[in-house]
């Protein structure tokens, strides 16, 4: 019979106690971290703060109007309390016109929220999951912390005075310990109860055929909901039909095409003065889309165009946001989605972006250009935010740091010129901006939106300037939300890396009565750019 205090026994004795205790005090840091949990984000056109519940349901707190309560898809009884932070003191009360007026300023807002809905999730749940991991973290070393300030505080003889009454049972204290721990944690998870919905609350039925069917609603909003909450829903799948329509109509113009494009009478010999292209397979394939404005309904139909064209990069010239708030983050991350895994996409902010903005939108995937170079496949691109914003509702226009258009139109030049490897593109927002570096030759060519029309590609001296339309079919005045007010525009544009310049380009048009064109493939202008170039004098 072996020795109890013999070494083959006293490494069990030792280790497994302390496992158990590891594993109940990350059980218990882990519950900590998860169930308090809390961001700040945003729910449609409101700033919201979401906190993660034990109630097994998705409350929306609206304040003084009651709340929209939904069953939770979470695991376990995990829910989740949105308390929206602002709320238009008009819609609290429930007159007709007042009432009305409220809610269709901020119609637009929902509707953009409702048609990209999955991007405000993604957002909140990579936030909320970074919260508790940081909470849970802090538990633990918090437990562990203490556990060994105990130690220390007890002394190494009461220890071993305590250790040994407690050996005896030992084993009976340590599978308590985690008992009570995974009791505790199953218990946390069912509090909170007092929160759900009663039984007799019914759902609304305006809410049927939508994500949210099956939401009970109480207070003051229910009676909001049912007298206007229709119209928002009706708006909302007008909106939804209208682009399942346009890229129905969009996938057959691009198939269309393409069997054109397939015919052997469909290729010839390059027009005079065009470079001769490598084999297609060789060619770097671009899809340029510029002034989204939150218009998240043409999601879709980006992917379709860099699906069909089987792009290699997307670039987006700015104005990806209406007023570059933080609650537009769904905005951008919507478009960030919509490209397909292995493509990159390639951002130039506008004025109409912010700094917020563009950190969301490199969150989500996006390059966002800053003055520097960078290179995709070769295609060497530079560019900047916009020197101004442009904000609606504040003022207009203002330049937005401490340098003006022109000076960054100085720096911009200056870069591109004394780059040794030389710039292939130019990719801003503003036109303008871009224009020294054109006069200088050196970069071949600019790409940029802003103005909403299209202009080009045109030669400027040495260089060719092409200026986007409109992605979102942004007309002046219009909301670029909800059906098209006008034409939507993107381009596909192919780039030799061989000659270093740009062959070809498709103009894809979506027209408000939801028809779809693609052009044939038409000749970029050559460009005319000497080997080295320095920058003409200031």
């Amino acid at each position: 019979m072996s020795d109890p205090s013999s070494p083959e026994v006293r490494p069990e004795r030792r280790w497994w106690p302390r496992v158990l205790l590891l594993v109940a005090a990350v059980l218990l840091a882990l519950t900590f971290g998860i169930t308090t949990a809390s961001v700040e984000s945003s729910l449609g056109p409101h700033e919201a703060r979401y906190d993660v519940t034990t109630d097994d349901t998705v409350t929306i707190d609206l304040g003084p109007l009651g709340t929209l309560e939904i069953d939770s898809p979470l695991p376990l009884t995990l829910g989740a309390r949105v308390t929206v932070q602002e709320i238009p003191a008009s819609v609290t009360e429930l007159n007709q016109a007042r009432t009305l007026a409220a809610l269709s300023g901020d119609l637009q807002s929902y509707l953009q929220f409702f048609s990209g809905p999955e991007a405000t999730i993604q957002d909140v749940a990579r936030a909320l999951g970074v919260e508790a991991l940081e909470r849970t973290v802090l538990a633990l070393a918090a437990l562990v912390g203490g556990w060994y300030l105990v130690r220390f505080l007890v002394g190494a003889a009461r220890r071993a005075e305590l250790h040994d009454r407690v050996r005896p049972h030992l084993r009976a204290v340590v599978v308590g310990v985690v008992v009570v721990a995974l009791v505790g944690t199953v218990l946390t998870s069912s509090l909170g109860r007092r929160d759900r919905p009663s039984v007799s609350q019914r759902a609304s039925s305006v809410f049927d055929g939508t994500p949210l069917e099956g939401a009970r609603v109480t207070g003051r909003l229910g009676g909001v909901i049912d007298t206007y909450g229709g119209q928002v829903i009706a708006e909302l799948r007008k909106n939804e039909t209208f682009y399942a329509e346009a890229n129905t109509s969009l996938q057959a113009a691009w198939d269309e095409r393409q069997a054109l494009l397939e015919e052997p009478s469909a290729t010839g010999s390059p027009s005079p003065g065009a470079s001769e292209p490598a084999g297609d397979e060789d060619l770097l394939t671009v899809v340029v889309v510029s002034d989204l404005h939150c218009n998240v309904g043409m999601a879709p139909l980006i992917r379709t165009v860099v699906e069909g064209a089987d792009a290699d990069l997307v670039l987006d010239a700015g104005d990806t946001t209406i007023n570059g708030t933080s609650v537009e983050q769904y905005c951008v991350t919507t478009f960030a989605r919509a490209v397909p895994d292995g493509v990159e996409l390639v951002t130039s902010p506008g004025n109409h972006d912010s700094a917020e903005t563009s950190t969301n939108y490199a969150r989500a995937g996006a390059t966002v250009l800053d003055g520097s170079v960078i290179e995709v496949d070769g295609l060497r691109i530079l560019g900047d935010s916009d020197p101004n914003e442009t904000r609606v509702g504040a003022g207009g226009t203002a330049q937005a740091g401490k340098e003006t258009a022109a000076e960054q139109a100085q720096r911009l030049a200056d870069v591109a010129c004394e780059d040794d490897d030389g710039v292939d593109l130019l990719l801003i927002h503003t036109p303008a901006v871009g224009q020294r570096a054109l006069e200088d030759g050196c970069a071949p060519a600019q790409i940029s939106g802003h103005l909403h029309r299209r202009y080009g590609p045109e030669r400027v001296g040495r260089a060719v300037r092409y200026i986007s339309s409109s992605t979102a079919g942004a007309t002046l005045g219009q909301p670029t939300v909800g059906p098209l007010n006008g034409v939507a525009e993107m381009t596909v544009l192919r780039w030799n890396p061989d000659t270093r310049r740009f062959v070809d380009y498709q103009l894809v048009q979506v027209r408000p009565d939801t028809t779809a064109t693609v052009s044939p493939r038409l000749q970029w202008p050559a460009a005319i750019v000497p080997p080295a170039i320095g920058p003409s004098p200031v």
